[in-house]
């Protein structure tokens, strides 16, 4: 499991390093509440895909290895408390989109504004994914209950209007 203090610890580590980092997944829902609000396995992140090499480096300081190499769609890091770190790496375009390659060969499109999202963990302040982003890259697949209970987080706190099947 990835504590508030973990979330944190990472965050910071790649940051000092130089690493802009914008949360995703349910840590970056829990940002946008400002609590969390379930127990976490992993904190997914998006990085600029030209700091990936970089950020594993970081990581390995801090006892984290490359335990699911997916690139160019994803990478997993691990340290032997099975803390997780999923990296969603995007290229970043012209004008500040972000493009995540996904299995199929396409590509998800991280609009420039929802890269700008901003919560809190633990009361510090973070970058994250807006809550529309949010809701834009939880479509398209089969939802599970995290899913529906983050979707409905941003429904019922945030006042998002979800589309099917969250709805």
């Amino acid at each position: 499991m990835m504590t508030d203090s973990d979330v944190l610890d990472v965050i910071g580590w790649l940051e000092t390093a130089g690493i802009d980092v914008c949360i995703d997944g349910g840590w970056g829902i829990d940002a946008l509440i400002g609590e969390q609000t379930r127990p976490h396995d992993d904190l997914d992140i998006v990085i600029d895909r030209e700091r990936n090499d970089d950020a594993i480096a970081v990581l390995a300081c801090h006892g984290f290895r490359v335990h699911h190499d997916g690139r160019p769609v994803s990478f997993i890091v691990r340290d032997d408390h099975d803390r997780r770190v999923d990296f969603h790496p995007i290229r970043i375009d012209a004008d500040g989109a972000g493009w995540q390659a996904l299995p199929d060969g396409s590509e998800f499109r991280y609009t420039p504004e929802g890269l700008t999202g901003q919560g809190t963990i633990a009361g510090q302040p973070v970058r994250c994914i807006t809550a529309e982003l949010q809701v834009d890259s939880h479509l398209g697949y089969e939802p599970d209950a995290d899913d529906f209970h983050d979707m409905h987080l941003l429904r019922d706190r945030l006042g998002i209007t979800l589309p099917s099947p969250y709805c």
